[in-house]
């Protein structure tokens, strides 16, 4: 079930978060990456804020997403999934609640790192198309899409 998060959900948003990029942290050397150094404030305003999804199983947060609109655009962030119900389709399934979430919306857009090979297959399938590539350092590039629903 995917429904809109609270504030009282970001602890356990902020542990699936932390869970999910842990493998992203490792691919690229660096256990500094902003979603594994986010805290629970930080969290919290977002969920305030903006639009944030959680995925719901059996009771416990398995998943969020969040997005934040912009004129008609708008930036998807911080797309996770607990480690062990990755490649179920928890992903593929909070993405398009967002795009129906956000109907005003004419573009969303996101990135991910250039060597999350399966993040990048999913967007893909779901109809992201590269933009632009934006170098960070000598170990990220970071990988621009953008989706057009209409």
């Amino acid at each position: 079930m995917i429904e809109r998060a609270v504030a009282a959900d970001a602890g356990e948003i902020l542990t699936v978060q932390r869970a999910a990029y842990v493998s992203e942290a490792q691919l690229y050397g660096d256990p500094f990456v902003p979603p594994l150094v986010e805290s629970l404030e930080q969290v919290r305003k977002v969920i305030e804020g903006g639009v944030v999804l959680k995925a719901v199983d059996g009771g416990r947060i398995v998943g969020s997403v969040r997005g934040q609109v912009s004129g008609t655009t708008c930036r998807v962030g911080r797309l996770v999934v607990a480690p062990d119900l990755q490649g179920r389709g928890v992903g593929t399934a909070l993405l398009a609640a967002l795009h129906e979430q956000v109907p005003e919306a004419t573009a969303f857009d996101l990135f991910t790192g250039h060597l999350s090979g399966d993040n990048l297959r999913l967007y893909r399938r779901l109809g992201y198309r590269e933009t632009h590539r934006e170098r960070m350092d000598d170990h990220l590039t970071l990988v621009h899409l953008r989706m057009s629903p209409r």
